[in-house]
């Protein structure tokens, strides 16, 4: 039986679609290659070493698998525990501060009015236009218990020395201010943006209806912004999580274990240690963990609804 004209259109139109198909993937095939040797890899490979017993003793020899011995050990320890009490502080604290410092900063310099709007922007971005490990060591010598300038101007003002890095709870509060100096400027830029793309005809005739700063604020800029600060505040928690300079270089974790987090006890356990099959499971551990928190949280604030 003859094909109908209509079968073959039909037929054509499916080889045409299959075709434009393959060469999509064929465009991010570059792409997906360096995400397999960079992300998928490596962390396939660290899956598999939490789950043996390499160490500095076995390096040189065949990977054993051992099972969940590595994630027993580190159950067993405690340590674990009081890691993720450190990292949760850590990463809420942080955020608590940077988030609302950048949006009232965002909302201040995008008020109508306002002179120097150039210079002001100019002045948020000297925090992150300098490379991130030397503003840590100039914090580090500026927190100095002796000849820090911090503990100067507090002692001209009559309050006296504060030990900053050598006790744990200002250690966790030093590095909790050092993250928000860093990171403020990044939540201010962003909050900029989310706030400049609201309508302008409806904050005018909010204006015009009576409503000031804050009634704005309240009933017009919060609510059409929900999603994005949501979006904004859950991925600056994960950014934080995972955030292993300040701890390392402002305090390496002291005094004693009190500012060790998740990422950097990882790190000590492999290159202090040796541990590696240990490092792995911890690695294992916060990256489970951050998986379940971003998968719950986006069902609760439908956060990743900004993507798309």
């Amino acid at each position: 039986m003859a094909e109908s004209s209509d079968e073959k259109m039909s037929r054509n139109r499916r080889r045409l679609s299959l075709r434009e198909e393959l060469g999509g993937y064929l465009y991010i095939l570059p792409l997906l290659a360096v995400l397999a040797f960079l992300d998928f890899y490596p962390i396939a490979y660290s899956i598999l070493i939490s789950f043996s017993n390499l160490d500095y003793l076995n390096i040189l020899k065949p990977l054993q698998i051992v099972g969940l011995r590595n994630y027993y050990t580190i159950v067993a320890s405690g340590m674990l525990w009081k890691l993720l009490y450190q990292t949760t502080i850590w990463s809420l604290g942080s955020v608590a501060i940077m988030g609302p410092l950048g949006f009232v900063i965002a909302l201040v310099i995008n008020q109508r009015g306002l002179k120097g709007k150039a210079a002001y922007r100019t002045a948020i971005l000297v925090p992150w236009a300098f490379p991130a490990f030397i503003t840590i060591l100039v914090w580090q010598g500026m927190l100095n218990l002796n000849y820090g300038i911090v503990n100067r101007m507090l002692n001209l003002i009559g309050i006296g020395s504060v030990n900053w890095l050598g006790t744990p709870g200002n250690a966790m509060l030093s590095m909790i201010l050092v993250n928000v100096w860093l990171s403020f400027p990044y939540y201010t830029f962003v909050y900029t943006s989310a706030m400049q793309s609201l309508p302008a005809e409806l904050l005018d005739a909010a204006e015009m209806d009576g409503y000031g700063i804050f009634g704005r604020l309240r009933r017009i800029i919060i609510p059409m912004l929900s999603r994005q600060i949501a979006f904004i505040t859950i991925f600056g928690f994960i950014f934080t999580w995972n955030n292993f300079y300040i701890p390392f270089l402002l305090t390496s974790g002291g005094p004693g274990t009190s500012t060790q987090i998740l990422i950097t006890y990882s790190y000590v356990s492999a290159f202090d240690y040796y541990n590696y099959g240990i490092a792995a499971a911890y690695a294992v551990i916060s990256i489970i963990i951050l998986v379940i928190f971003v998968v719950v949280v986006n069902k609760m604030t439908k956060m990743m609804s900004v993507l798309y």
